[in-house]
Formats: C-alpha cells, structure tokens, sequence
C-alpha cells in the first residue's frame, strides 16, 4: 500500500536509512528549452527519482554566482539563479518531492564566497578605505562616500593581509590553477585569503559578524522546508599560524553552534560536513553527536578502487580499521564518485602514483590531487566491476549517494576542462540533445557525451527501462533489497579474515538481522572458506533470488564465488519449531525399554499426561495448538509385525476444553543403538522420549524408522489383517492389482513439507500417505482416487495402489493410510503459476513508459505480455478439471457418485450457508477494520457497504431452476493441487478442506464451486508473485492494476476451456445466465470465506479477497 505523505519526518534519524542521489539542477532537465537545466524541469523527473527507490536528492549549488566554479562561487545566498527558476519554481519542487517521500539536502557553502558576492565587494572597498588593520567599525577622518559607513560593516568578513607570508603551512588544495592562498586585490590593494581558487575569498570565522550573517542564511532555507544541508569545505574556516590551518578547534566550536541553533529551530533536519580528511579527523566533525549528523568518509572510497584493481582486500580493512566509531545519532556518508574528481589527497603517495597508473593512463584524467572521470569508464565500461563496486557501496557502514547518471552507466568528455566532463547532460533518451532539451545542440550549457563506448543514443534511461537486465533495473533491485535490512544502514561491521585475501568477507548485524557480504575482488573465480561456527543451524538465504543455500554448520562454511562476483546473504535463524526442538529438553522414560511396559497402569500416567502432549504441541501435522488440552488417551494400539520389538501404531484420543474430542495416529517403537543415534542426529523432532537406565534407547515416531515403513507398505501390498486391541487393520489392495508389481529395493525417505500428513516415498516409485487426524468413514481422499483409478478412465490422478482399513465392530471403517503411484513431476503448478507472472511483471515493466497511461489495453497487447506458453498450460489443466469432473459424475449407478438434482432445497441450502459465511465474515471484518492498514480501509469499508449487494447475487440462486446436477467434487481446489509433469497435469489431494468434519467433505455440490476455487487461485497467484521480497516495493503500485487484469484474463482462459470441455455435461447449467449467476455466487462465496481466513492467519494478505469482490460486483 502507498506510504503516508511525509511519512518518514516521524523519525528523526532518517538520514540514517536514506538513499540519497546527488544532482545538479543544471544537468538533469530543461523544460524551457533554453539549454540548462531547471527546477521545473526537476520536477517533471521527480518519478524517475521515486521509482528508483532513493529516499534524499542532494542539489549542488542553484544560487545566484558567475559560476566559475560551478556554482560553488555563490554571489547571493538568498536567491537562485534565473537560469534555473525562481524561489515560488524551488518551493514548488520542494513541496512535489516531499508528496513523493523523497527529501531535499542543499548546499550551504560557508567557507567562501564569489568575489562578485556583494558581501565582498563591500569588504573590499571598505579595506581600501580604512586599511587591513583596524577594528573595521569606525573608518578614517575625511571619508565622505555615502555609501562607505554600509562597507564598513563588511570590512572584517573576509581574511585580509599586508603581506602573503601568513599561514604558509597551509597546503594548496587546487595546485594545478593556484600558486598560493593569497591573491592580490587590486581595489583593496591588499591580499585576500582563498583556499581554493583566486575568485572564492575565504570567509572570516574570528567576526561574530559572519556567524549571525551565515545563521540568517540556514534559517533562511531551513524555514522554507529544506530538509538537510551539505556544509562545504568545512575543515578550512579558521587560520591559525604554525598548523596547516585545517580542522582547528575553533571550527568544531563553531560547528557545535550551528547544530545548537539548527536542533532548537529545526528539528529532524541534518547537516554533512564535508571535511576530506582521514579518518579521525573526519570522525572529529561529529563531536559527541553535538556537530554534524553526518560526514563524507573520504579516504575510503579510493581505497574500493584500489582494492578491486589490486584484487586484495587489505586497503579497504585497513582504512574501515582506522575508522573511529561514531556517536550513536550520527552517520558515514559513502559514495563512489560525485561532482569531483576522484579525490586522492587522502591516500599516500605510493598509493596515488599506482591510482594515476592504473586509473589515470591519459594524463588529460588527472586533475589537482584526482582523477576527473565517472565510475563507468573508471571501471573501463565493465558491468561487473560497476556491479561489485556498487554492492560494496550499499554494503558498507553508511548512508550511500549515487551521482545522476551513474545509475545507467553515463560516461564521461574530460575535454571538456576542469571538471566539467563529469557534469555532462542527464541522459534521458536516444533522441535530440538526449532528451535533456528541446534547444538547438548548441545552446546546451555543455555537450551531450557522444563517445562512441558511452553515446548517449546507446546509454539512456529510455532503453534500459526496456531492459530488465539492464544496469538501470539492477540498481533499482538493489537499493530495494538494501532498504529490506537495518542492518545495512544502522547495523555493525565485523570483517571475516579467511585465507584467500582476493575475497572480502565481512558481517552486518543489526538486532535480529545478520547479513553475510562477500565479494570477489579478483577478475577469476574464487573458493573461499568462511568461519561461521558461531552461526550453526542458521540457513543463508541469498537475498536478490531469496535462495536457500545449505545449513552453516560447525565446520568452515565453503563459498565459490565467479569473478568479480558477489552475495548478500540474510542468515535466517533455524525455523521456531527447530528452535524449540533445539531448546526442548527431551523427557525421560522411568520405565523398561518395551512398549507393552509403557501402556500398563504404573507408566501410563506418565505418557500421557506430560511426554505424549509435550510431543505432539510440537509436531507440524497437529492442527489444533491453539485448543486447550483436557485429557489425552492412547484408545489402540496395533503391533505391525510379531517380532517383540515390532514398531506400534497407536490411535491417541485427544480432548479439549473448548473443542470437540479429536483421534491422531502416531507409529511408535523404541530404537537403540546406531538407529538411536541416526533418529537423534537426523530427525531430533522424532524422538518422543529417552529412556532411563538403557543404553541410549529412545522412543521415536516409527514414520522415521525404515523398517517400519517398509512393514507398513507390506502390510498394503500382501492385505495383511493385523489385530489391535479393539478392532483389526486390513490392507486393501486395488482390484486387479498384482503384488508382485509392488516390488521395490526397500528404500524409502520420508517427504519433507507435509503439513497435516506424513508422506513417504518408495523407490520414487510409490507415494505413501499415513493421515494423521483420523475419523469414522472413508475418507475422500481414498475414496475419491480410488473410483478413478478402477471405475473411470480418467488417467490425470496417481493411481490407487492400496490402503490400510481400520475396521471394528458396529462402526464404519476408518482409513489410516493410502498408497499411491508416485507421479513423476516438474513440481506443482502454484510455483509455476508464480514465476509465470513474476514474468509476464517483467515485461510489463519493460515497456512501463508506453503502458503507463494505457487504461484498457486491448487483448492483443494483454496476450502479448503473458506470453503464449501459461496460457496454454492453463487451457490443459482446465480441460483436464472439466475431464475429472465428468469422471466423477460418470457412475450413476453407485450411490457414493450418483450425480443428484440441484432442487430448490439444495438450493436453499447452499445460500443459507453463503448468507451465514458472509454475515459471520463481515462482523468479523467490522471489528478488525481499526487493524487495517490506512491505505486499505476505504476499500474495507466499501466492500463491508456492499453487503446487501452480495446477499442479493448469492440470492439470485433462489429464483433459478437450473437443472444442473450436483456431483462429487475436489473439494479444495486451486493451483497447489496440480502437478506438471512436463507435458501434462496431475491432480492431487482430495481430502477437501482438512478442518471441516469428513460427513461434510463427502457432500455432493455444484462442480462450480472448484471451478471458482480456481479462478480465486489466479488471484492469490498475480499478488503472491508482486509481494514477493524480490519484487520492488516501488513497482508495487503500478503493477497491481496489470496484476488485476493477469488474474483476470486467465480466469477467463480457465473458465472457457473448462466449459467448452464439458458443455454438455449434466452438473453445468444449460441457460447461460443461470450459469453466470450460480459461478457468481461461488466467486463471492469463496472470496468471502478468504476474507475470514486472511483476518485470522494473515491479515496483510487481506486485501486479496477484498479486491476480488470488487472485481465481481464490478465484471457482473
């Protein structure tokens, strides 16, 4: 659902968990086509930013200057320069970036001005006036300029001099156009202080002037809702002679001042220092959390570069090592290029030379202490290096900031002079001027790239929004996968050392979230061995493909890595039932090790009063956790074989205060030796008690036993009769069924997954279910398989092999298992059905521009992103339903499958439940409205107003005389129900739903009613596949109409191969409205009942049904 507006001013660390892009108005869109770039041009990108998924833009300098130096040489910092707009044009991008979440950090440029700066040229004057010396406040007798006594106010706001001899320990930071600090001014007719270019004089921090002057413009920009501002060149602002002149304490004093007056004024606001300085000197600018929030961490960045091309991971641990920790409220800013050149002042000589020779080969790239180049053609254009040096950058300890154009790859024209090639026009396009502008090429404020690597007809947004692989997409994903974990933006940093140095390795932690990083700096692929003893039991799940990789374990955990390759692995703590077994202290047996022994009077209390419940709360085919236990009773007990040690199968009775009286099967048998200990290693969860005074014997749920498994199988295939205590188990086998076709080589293994069953496999040949929660009668699963297998052709279901009956005097048979034909698969269909749309996502988003506006794309273009291959499928199992129901109505003269007549009082029947379900439903989504999530409830609440209206359609069913037959059916029919095997469809599982009674599973009903549980799948399947971790939370909104139109298009595709395969059929309605209006009603109903189950198991997923029944009402 869509965020609140502003939702994030809540948390006053936001800049903690930002992305943050940084751009310069001039470069990113001109909407008046005068060749520069402006803020209504901005505006109209907001979107672009927004689906990006970055959370801050940083804005260069917009003010008003000469722009010799970019916009860095600012001539009035109360205005903008009319190149870009005006103040109403930046308020406006202020308020439409903040409807989009998306927060503003501008510049506040306080170590200097231009000289065209008004502040200056008063200073100057005044200087030339009454001299260097001097208070400044009073000028010399004589002067009659009215305009001087204003001057003198601004006499002391610059740092003047006599002489050029002052500071000289301070080093010149742009050496390539500068000889020294101090510049002659020809009006003053003395020198002025500049620590970067000869037209940006220093400000004077030692006037108190300054300071209320500087505090005027922070609270100036501040109260027009700028979120953050970037303090400039902060290491410079003092002088002092015999230091460098570089992080003084009188900066920091001066610091600790503004953030007083900015955290008294404007709360929830952010300063960054930009202080290139190594890092305990850059550390230094957060003070004890009192300076600035944030501060760029300069040295590190250089040292990516390096470690990538040395392929050894030492530069970057040892820079990270270097790093102080930083107050809790305080955070890095990382980045891997921006504005600038690529800054090497902060490595060592040895190590810039080998920057300049491996980075800088064309001498033209290097620039002061740096490299003039964007991160592409840094990386010589290669995708995986981009990639690598990208994850590092959202990996590491900070807040990361992208530089436009980074995102798709830009390159670069270092031509162009000073640093201007890396300040080249956003590429937006193919088209004229790269969609930047509308002006003549030439008028362009500097060209478009046109290298022939980086052209901008080849390297746009336009093309790769097209291009899911592109490298536009893969940032997309990774800043969404990045904002899925604290740990990445607040979390801790602990760096694994294993022996191979060619991979780094190192831990985020952040509560309860451990993320594992490991990169391949190496240009060949890599095995590395990690220690992650301390992790054992926990699964690394690798977080793009949300891929489990194998359980860590004691040992060293062993990764190979491609080149250049890299993982993010979330480490998911063993699952609550594997913890609780892990914590579960196994109980101990006070009694022989037999089993007749532990049912006799003296032992039995023990059994089941503490170690048979405490069992079974923790076993995942038990349904009823929640219910209050009053008592538990072992009622039968059945030896499987004559040996003394023979496995049981026990029949325990359960009841409960506030729930009727259940029966579960649990096999039973005492094991020691080497099968104790492969129980207790293997499958700890089997082990249901220890015994005292034995040689490590245990009690075990015998499903793991291998020999009773294969007893149980005998116990079918040779229709064994078995007496119990109170009744006998007998094994049917299908008629004409030979046991010797049942031979196997005795391998079997339990299948994993199960939820209200226990399943086993025999040779992949034979598929065994044992059924858990037991009752009177045949249960329709076996029922239902069986009268295919002998009594119908239908060959889409594995076929019946056998069963197990327990049978006794004056009661129905119960059916404690069912053997089946294992059927070979590709797996089932809901999986398939997920990544088919997860697809059909990807080309939607390919062609997002185009679809964007597209209200009702017409049918062509909806096959055309589907895809022709589902579709079909769908078309097969659908008939393939329609071929199941016909066999189950194919019988008339077996009372079981008779098909019956849909009367009136079937029919009543069926809306009494429905008005039931609906009002039951509905009160309950009443009460848990105020739970919804705000986004969400006017679509609760019109749907809860919509009552009346789905009581009418359900009612409708009254006043037809269809004449369409009721059959037995599924039961509980959607996607998971079918398996693919490669070029046809099998149907599984026709217990029906397991909660409600087996009278009320075996009813007769309208073969509607699996047809609607399967048009509802569809929908589950088009949201499942939108919320999955994978997908950007950012594409969400725009996907969900085209997610609508999936589900619907194919539950179109469903019901009509459906019908047209069974068209003649006696259970469909022959009047086509009547049909319209009984598959209506089941929609409805079905949707209905989904809403109760979502509210109650997963209250998020609600919003599924509740849409579902728009569409309904709407469609009918």
């Amino acid at each position: 659902m869509a965020e609140e507006p502003n939702n994030t001013s809540l948390d006053p660390l936001w800049y903690k968990d930002a992305v943050i892009y940084e751009l310069h108005v001039k470069t990113f869109c001109d909407s008046d086509g005068d060749g520069i770039g402006d803020f209504r041009g901005l505006i109209e990108r907001l979107d672009y930013l927004q689906e990006l998924g970055v959370t801050a833009i940083w804005l260069l300098p917009f003010y008003p200057s000469p722009l010799r130096d970019d916009g860095y040489d600012i001539a009035d910092y109360f205005d903008v320069n009319p190149n870009f707009g005006t103040l109403d044009d930046f308020r406006a991008l202020l308020d439409a970036a903040h409807e989009r979440n998306l927060r503003v950090i501008t510049e506040l440029v306080i170590n200097h001005t231009s000289d065209q700066n008004p502040w200056f040229q008063k200073s100057r004057r005044a200087v030339a006036v009454a001299g260097v010396g001097g208070s400044g406040r009073t000028g010399p007798a004589g002067v009659t300029d009215p305009g001087y006594s204003d001057d003198l106010a601004y006499k002391d706001f610059y740092v003047w001099s006599d002489t050029p001899e002052k500071y000289k320990d301070a080093r010149i930071i742009f050496k390539d156009f500068e000889t020294s600090n101090w510049a002659w001014d020809p009006v003053a007719k003395a020198y002025y202080w500049h620590r970067f270019y000869s037209h940006q004089p220093d400000l004077n921090f030692d006037n108190p002037a300054v300071h209320d002057a500087l505090q005027k413009v922070c609270d100036f920009w501040l109260s027009m809702g700028v979120d953050g501002l970037r303090l400039d060149a902060i290491p410079y602002l003092y002088e002092r002679e015999d230091t460098n002149c570089e992080n003084l304490a009188e900066t920091h004093e001066y610091l600790r001042k503004l953030r007083a007056h900015v955290d008294a004024k404007f709360p929830n606001r952010m300063l960054l220092a930009e202080a290139n300085q190594w890092p305990e000197d850059a550390a230094a600018y957060f003070g004890k959390g009192d300076e600035s929030h944030m501060s760029f961490h300069f040295p590190l960045m250089p040292r990516m570069f390096m470690a990538l091309q040395m392929e050894d991971r030492f530069p970057i641990i040892d820079i990270m090592e270097q790093t102080p920790s930083v107050p809790e409220n305080c955070q890095w800013a990382m980045f891997l290029r921006n504005h600038d050149e690529l800054t090497l002042e902060m490595v060592t000589d040895e190590e810039r030379d080998y920057m300049y020779r491996v980075y800088a080969t064309d001498p033209h790239a290097r620039i002061n202490l740096g490299i003039r180049r964007r991160l592409s053609p840094l990386l010589a254009n290669s995708r995986r290096k981009i990639e690598l040096l990208n994850t590092l950058l959202f990996s590491m300890p900070g807040t990361p900031i992208i530089y436009y154009g980074d995102e798709i790859g830009m390159g670069d024209n270092f031509y162009l002079g000073d640093r201007n090639g890396c300040r080249t026009p956003m590429q937006w396009s193919p088209d004229r001027n790269a969609g930047f502008s509308r002006a003549n090429p030439q008028q362009l404020y500097l060209p478009v790239t046109i290298d022939p690597e980086y052209h901008y007809e080849a390297v746009n947004v336009e093309n790769q929004q097209k291009n899911l692989s592109s490298l536009l997409w893969w940032t997309r994903r990774v800043i969404a996968m990045r904002k899925n974990f604290k740990a990445f933006s607040r979390g801790s940093l602990e760096f694994l050392y294993p022996d191979n140095a060619k991979v780094l390795a190192f831990l985020r932690r952040w509560e309860n979230e451990t993320i594992v990083v490991v990169a391949n700096l190496s240009r060949f692929a890599q095995s590395v061995e990690l220690d992650l003893s301390r992790f054992a039991g926990c699964v690394p799940m690798e977080v793009f493909s949300r891929n489990l990789f194998r359980p860590i374990r004691k040992s060293r955990y062993v990764i190979t890595l491609g080149p250049h390759a890299y993982y993010w692995f979330a480490l998911q703590a063993p699952t609550d039932a594997r913890r609780a077994l892990k914590k579960r202290v196994v109980p101990t047996l006070k009694a022989p090790a037999q089993l007749e022994i532990l049912l006799h009077d003296g032992q039995r209390e023990q059994l089941e009063r503490e170690i048979l419940p405490t069992y079974i709360r923790n076993c995942r085919w038990f349904g009823s956790k929640a219910r209050t236990l009053r008592q538990l009773k072992v009622i039968e007990q059945l030896p499987i074989s004559a040996d003394a040690d023979a496995a049981q199968l026990w029949f325990i009775e359960i009841s409960y205060l506030d729930a009727p009286t259940e029966t579960y099967a649990i096999p039973v048998r005492i094991a020691s030796d080497a099968v104790a200990r492969s129980v207790s290693q293997n499958a700890p969860h089997a082990v249901i008690a220890r015994f005292a005074d034995s040689d490590g014997a245990v009690l075990l749920d015998a499903i793991w036993d291998e020999t009773f498994r294969s007893q149980l199988f005998e116990a079918i295939v040779r229709r064994q009769a078995l007496k119990a205590r109170a009744g006998e188990f007998v094994g049917i086998i299908a008629s004409g069924f030979d046991a010797d076709q049942t031979r196997t080589s005795g391998d079997s293994h339990v299948v994993s997954g199960e939820q209200s069953n226990s399943s086993i496999l025999f040779d992949n040949k034979f598929f065994l279910k044992l059924y858990r929660k037991i009752e009177d009668g045949f249960n329709p699963d076996v029922e239902i398989n069986r009268f295919l297998t002998e009594r119908t052709d239908f060959p889409n279901v594995p076929a019946f092999v056998g069963s197990i009956e327990y049978r006794r005097a004056k009661a129905e048979p119960t059916v404690v298992c069912l053997l089946q034909r294992a059927a070979a698969n590709e797996g089932d269909v809901w999986t398939r059905s997920v990544d088919a749309v997860g697809r059909y996502y990807e080309r939607v988003l390919e062609r997002k521009a185009d679809l964007q506006n597209e209200t009702a794309p017409s049918g062509v273009l909806l096959n055309e992103l589907i895809g022709g291959v589902y579709p079909e499928k769908v078309k097969l199992f659908a008939q393939r339903t329609g071929e199941l129901h016909l066999a189950l109505a194919s019988r008339p003269d077996d009372p079981a499958f008779r098909p019956e007549p849909f009367n009136a009082m079937a029919q009543r029947s069926v809306y009494q439940n429905m008005r039931t379900s609906l009002r039951r439903t509905f009160t309950l989504l009443e009460k848990k409205l105020p739970d919804l999530s705000r986004g969400f409830r006017d679509e609760a609440r019109e749907v809860l107003a919509a009552q009346q209206e789905i009581l009418a359609r359900e009612k409708r069913l009254l006043d037809r005389r269809t004449n369409a037959a009721k059959i037995r059916i599924h039961g509980d029919y959607h996607l998971g129900q079918l398996l693919y095997t490669g070029k046809d469809f099998v149907i599984l599982d026709f217990e029906g739903e397991p909660a409600r009674p087996l009278s009320e599973r075996k009813l007769k009903r309208s073969a509607l009613r699996d047809v609607a549980g399967m048009m509802r799948s569809f929908q589950y399947a088009a949201y499942s596949a939108l919320w999955q971790p994978a997908m950007r939370k950012e594409d969400a909104p725009f996907l969900e109409r085209w997610a609508d139109l999936w589900y619907r298009q194919m539950s179109s595709v469903f019901l009509q191969s459906y019908l047209n395969t069974t068209s003649s059929a006696i259970f469909i309605p022959k009047n086509s409205e009547d049909l319209q209006i009984m598959l209506e009603a089941y929609l409805l109903d079905k949707a209905v009942y989904e809403i109760g189950y979502e509210l109650n198991h997963r209250p998020t997923w609600v919003v599924i049904p509740i849409r579902g029944i728009k569409h309904i009402l709407q469609s009918g």
